[in-house]
């Protein structure tokens, strides 16, 4: 049985997409979504009247996932996985193997959530899933592929089976930090995107916004040791580009609700599901100051959700940088 840690939009869908080949014990935080999973089968909060199949079970105790599973999915916001990883940690035995799908970093720290994963449990096996994929598509089993990435290439495998099948396709990758970075920085540039169009801006600011994304992505990857090849694959350019074009896009969503003049809390109300982005853009800050890498968009996003900087204003910030070779 697979253990799939997260009962939201994107665990939901990665449950329902591995119940095709494994059984499946589902955890959530939240007593209602458990009973409406385990007793009508679906969980209208996050995935409308999708069908949850009969071999997932859904559960609020996370010791009994650990105790009946063997391999699990990580697949809760960032600011809660620190807190179920000390708990996991509690009640670990021999032959746990952990795929983190949370795209953010540590809050408290600002560590990747593979060396976090490492020190709690003494060098277990391990990888990071990210790339270009909806919830809402992948439990609707419409065509996806993803990166599964771990620093040997024999852990990554070992998750090959609960989602290389059907409508998935997986490309391994070797670079987990490039992988982790990518996924938390798109957050970023996909808010950014949205304030754009919330301002009425058109299809060449999106576009400028996402290329000069991607470069400030590479740069500070790269200068942690990532791999530039990483930023121009799923996880990187694939992952970008979905979630900055989309109204599907929480944080592409959140930042048009920005650009058209809301509040950050009126924003979040609105969506109502968690913008990873509105927190991403701290670890950013925080990583590119401390790496001396100069990242303008994630600057201006930074000024606008926490000192309340009016969007028109970042983007004419951005608009008036000096010239300079591309």
């Amino acid at each position: 049985m697979i253990g799939v840690i997260g009962s939201g939009s994107w665990g939901s869908a990665l449950a329902i997409h591995i119940a095709k080949c494994q059984d499946v014990m589902l955890w959530g935080f939240n007593n209602e979504d458990v009973e409406s999973i385990n007793n009508t089968r679906t969980n209208p909060r996050y995935l409308g009247d999708i069908v949850y199949p009969e071999n997932i079970t859904a559960t609020t105790q996370l010791k009994e996932v650990v105790d009946q599973c063997d391999q699990l999915v990580f697949v809760v916001p960032s600011f809660a996985l620190q807190g179920i990883l000390k708990e996991i940690k509690e009640y670990q035995r021999p032959g746990l193997s952990f795929i983190n799908a949370t795209k953010g970093l540590e809050h408290d720290s600002n560590r990747f959530f593979s060396t976090l994963i490492d020190e709690l449990f003494d060098y277990p096996v391990q990888a990071v899933l990210s790339g270009p994929s909806f919830a809402s598509e992948v439990a609707r089993h419409l065509p996806t592929a993803i990166t599964i990435a771990s620093k040997n290439e024999r852990d990554a495998k070992s998750f090959l089976p609960l989602f290389h099948h059907h409508h998935m396709r997986v490309y391994l990758n070797s670079d987990p930090i490039g992988v982790q970075l990518a996924g938390t920085y798109k957050n970023v540039i996909a808010i950014a995107a949205g304030i754009s169009a919330g301002l009425g801006f058109g299809c060449n600011a999106r576009a400028a916004l996402i290329t000069r994304g991607l470069a400030e992505m590479t740069r500070l990857g790269t200068s942690l040791g990532a791999s530039v090849e990483t930023f121009l694959g799923l996880a990187g350019v694939g992952d970008l580009t979905l979630t900055a074009t989309s109204t599907e896009s929480r944080n592409y969503r959140f930042g048009q609700f920005i650009g058209q003049g809301l509040t950050k809390e009126e924003a979040f109300e609105k969506v109502f599901q968690v913008v990873e982005g509105a927190n991403n853009v701290i670890n950013m800050k925080m990583l590119g100051e401390a790496q001396g890498i100069e990242l303008p968009i994630v600057n201006e996003v930074y000024q606008i959700l926490m000192e309340n900087l009016p969007p028109h204003l970042a983007m004419s910030h951005l608009l008036e940088r000096s010239a300079k070779s591309e």
